[in-house]
C-alpha cells in the first residue's frame, strides 16, 4: 500500500529558494539533466482530471537514445500511481525550450 499524500501540503516555495535550488542543478554533477522542461495543460490537467486522482508523480527516466526525461502518474488517496490510467512523458527540455531568462534560470 503507498503512503496517502498529504493534501494539505501547499508546495508553494518562495522564489529565493526556488533560485538556490535550480543555481545547485546547473552547478551539474555525475548526472546532468536538462535545466527544466515543461508539458503542455491540457496534457496535465487530463492526467489530474482522472477520477480518484488527488495528485502527480513524477520519475526520473531516459529516453532510447539516453535522453533524460520525466514520467508523470496520477496519485490515488491512498498514495498509489494510478498505472492503469494516463501517464505522461516527452516534456519539452530546456534547453531548448527555455522561457525568457528570469531568476530561475541564473
Amino acid at each position: 500500500m503507498g503512503t496517502p499524500l498529504d493534501p494539505k501540503v501547499d508546495h508553494r516555495i518562495k522564489l529565493a529558494e526556488a533560485v538556490e535550488h535550480t543555481k545547485r542543478h546547473r552547478a551539474g554533477g555525475t548526472h546532468r539533466t536538462p535545466d527544466s522542461g515543461a508539458f503542455n495543460a491540457k496534457a496535465v490537467q487530463t492526467l489530474l482530471a482522472q477520477p480518484g486522482c488527488v495528485g502527480m508523480r513524477f520519475y526520473h527516466g531516459r529516453s532510447e537514445r539516453g535522453e533524460a526525461n520525466l514520467v508523470l502518474v496520477g496519485v490515488d488517496a491512498k498514495g498509489n500511481n494510478m498505472t492503469k490510467g494516463i501517464l505522461l512523458e516527452g516534456h519539452f527540455p530546456c534547453p531548448p525550450y527555455c522561457a525568457d531568462e528570469d531568476a530561475l534560470q541564473g
